[in-house]
């Protein structure tokens, strides 16, 4: 016996009338989710980038010498030893323009000011940190300049990428959590529906309709319901993401990472509508086979 759409009034039925309400916003807690882990990731893999295979030596200032920077010998000194360091690239003295970009992110137009009291800065190229005995350069680097202190980006870039997995394993229990929920109001829809058109469904047994016949319309209006109110979530979803970048748009800091989605992002976040479909249609099937099979 051929499916015939209609056989079961489902179209009218109240059981599944917040079905794609409900998926709507479990699929915008989703994509939201799912965005923070991609913005979180994208931005950790852009400071790595940045600053792997770098060090920055902070040297306090001499104000006997000059009020921005340290006294010129010793510096250079300093430099000249970093040079001859094996597994160093090349060491330089950070401008004043330099310094001021670095900072106006974070201090704006203020970080420009000549009276502002940062500390000499030394760019350090790594070639090789494998040759480099971190602690010993550091001691080495106290010891030719009293107060330098030596910063390794690659500690804070670690912390980093311990947040963006916490991110990303919180992302993944958000998106557990919505298809245990769909599951769930799947398989009450499903047997509300099955209570109320019980006599429909009777009435198709005796005249030759398969429990499988009966499952394929359930699970039909469960897939369409489901696509409907995942695809409403994810443009939600989006159109959350695109107001907050608008939002921001005039306060970029470094604080604040890139929240953007790019066009490969938005095309993994568009297969989350279609799975929850999915699995809502398969709930659906085996819960009419389930329920029916165990009817005398």
């Amino acid at each position: 016996m051929r499916a015939r759409h209609g056989d079961v009034p489902l179209d009218r039925d109240a059981s599944g009338r917040y079905l794609p309400w409900l998926v709507a916003v479990m699929v915008y807690l989703a994509g939201l989710a799912l965005v923070c882990a991609m913005i979180m990731n994208r931005a950790v893999a852009h400071w790595e980038q940045g600053l792997t295979g770098q060090l920055t030596i902070q040297v306090p200032r001499d104000e006997a010498a000059h009020p921005a920077r340290a006294a010129p010998a010793k510096l250079e000194r300093l430099i000249e030893m970093l040079r001859r360091t094996p597994g160093v690239r090349d060491a330089q003295e950070m401008t004043p323009d330099e310094i001021g970009r670095l900072l106006e992110p974070w201090l704006g137009t203020a970080a420009r000011s000549a009276n502002l009291p940062v500390p000499a800065l030394i760019a350090v190229t790594l070639e090789s940190r494998a040759e480099i005995d971190m602690d010993a350069l550091a001691a080495r680097v106290a010891e030719a300049m009293p107060g330098a202190v030596l910063d390794d980006h690659q500690a804070w870039i670690g912390r980093l990428r311990d947040l963006a997995r916490s991110v990303q394993l919180v992302a993944a229990l958000v998106v557990a959590l919505v298809g245990g929920c769909a599951v769930m109001i799947v398989v009450f829809a499903t047997r509300m529906g099955l209570s109320v058109h019980g006599h429909v469904i009777e009435l198709l047994h005796l005249i030759g309709a398969l429990d499988s016949y009966v499952a394929r319309q359930f699970q039909a209006q469960a897939l369409k319901l489901a696509l409907r109110g995942g695809v409403f979530g994810l443009l939600a979803a989006v159109a959350t993401v695109v107001l907050v970048e608008r939002t921001l748009a005039g306060t970029k800091t470094m604080i604040l990472p890139d929240i953007s989605i790019r066009p490969l992002e938005i095309s993994l976040l568009a297969l989350l509508p279609v799975i929850i479909a999915l699995i809502a249609m398969l709930t659906a099937r085996l819960t009419v086979l389930r329920t029916l099979g165990r009817m005398p």
